[in-house]
């Protein structure tokens, strides 16, 4: 009797140890700060570097997404989301503010150059450009483009990759470039004849375009140009022009999902701590200044940045998606 109540006891205590385990394995994972986002490859191994080496490691879960997939989301879900923080391109979280108010303002550590919104933490500046290989381009004895509207000329059909616009806002950064220029009806001819040269390489994803350079699949594309630059930097035979209608851009932010009383702490502090930390090692990647006191490069600047003139929304973006309808 008195070993079966020993054994009793040892299963009791047992079960009691299991049961805290398994409770403070879900407390431990409930406080893990979910993070959604659409940036690069470069950007996002740049966040996890800084919160693992500060703190933060196994303290957050993060997924990446298709600028589009991601935007869906942030506009049906609001404050309904998974997510606690999100790095986006700033023009939906402008919209998903607008209609779903679900961004808590936010105490940054630096002071932007530019007007900030107070729910956003501009985090990189995307600049499109075209990029060619070198190799390719003189194997097809192509000459090297000068303006985004010579991707339009017949000698390239079959040799030009861009991506989607559908799914990727890079694109939107060549749309915004020739609608500001030629104006939309001059844009939308050129359009046309852009796809017709584009063919079977549009890609879903505004990296693809390089991968194909690289690769040689095709000799020119439009995309990311600090990624031209990387390349060009490495050795790789890609070159890359400033396209005489200019370099247009667009901001990635940080934002807050506001949860009420279930806001996550921990996402405002490691803003804070990516944009203290890990603004520099971003401007290696991205050469262009966003807050006071930063240097880039200004080999790798580009020389004629350009913003488009109205207010960049999701509903903007989706009556130029009409234009290649």
């Amino acid at each position: 009797m008195k070993i079966k109540k020993i054994v009793l006891s040892v299963l009791f205590l047992s079960t009691l140890s299991l049961i805290a385990a398994c409770g403070s394995g879900a407390s431990a994972a409930s406080d893990q700060v979910i993070i959604y986002t659409n940036a690069d490859d470069e950007p996002v191994q740049v966040m996890e570097k800084i919160l693992d080496e500060n703190g933060y490691k196994n303290q957050y879960k993060l997924q990446s997404f298709g600028t589009s997939e991601l935007g869906g989301k942030l506009l049906a879900e609001g404050k309904n989301i998974e997510a606690d923080l999100v790095t986006m391109s700033t023009f939906y979280l402008t919209s998903a503010q607008n209609k779903q108010k679900m961004f808590q303002d936010l105490k940054l550590p630096m002071t932007p150059l530019a007007k900030t919104a107070s729910f956003t933490a501009p985090f990189t500046v995307q600049e499109g450009t075209i990029f060619y290989n070198t190799k390719v381009l003189k194997d097809e004895n192509l000459t090297v483009p000068t303006s985004l509207k010579d991707l339009a000329k017949p000698e390239y059909k079959g040799h030009i990759s861009i991506s989607d616009i559908k799914q990727s806002s890079t694109a939107w950064l060549l749309f915004q470039a020739l609608i500001d220029h030629y104006g939309e009806s001059e844009a939308k001819t050129i359009l046309k004849d852009i796809y017709e040269n584009t063919g079977d390489h549009l890609e879903s994803s505004g990296s693809g375009p390089i991968k194909k350079v690289r690769l040689g699949e095709v000799a020119i594309g439009f995309g990311l140009r600090h990624q031209a630059v990387k390349d060009k930097a490495d050795g790789l035979p890609i070159d890359y022009i400033e396209p005489s209608e200019g370099t247009y851009t667009l901001t990635e932010s940080l934002a807050v999902v506001d949860k009420g009383d279930k806001t996550n702490p921990t996402a405002e502090k490691m803003i804070q701590l990516i944009l203290e930390k890990g603004r520099q090692e971003l401007l290696e990647i991205y050469p262009s200044e966003i807050y006071q006191g930063e240097h880039a490069d200004q080999a790798k600047i580009a020389k004629m940045p350009k913003v488009f003139p109205k207010d960049l929304t999701a509903e903007l973006l989706k009556e130029h998606q009409g234009l290649v309808e």
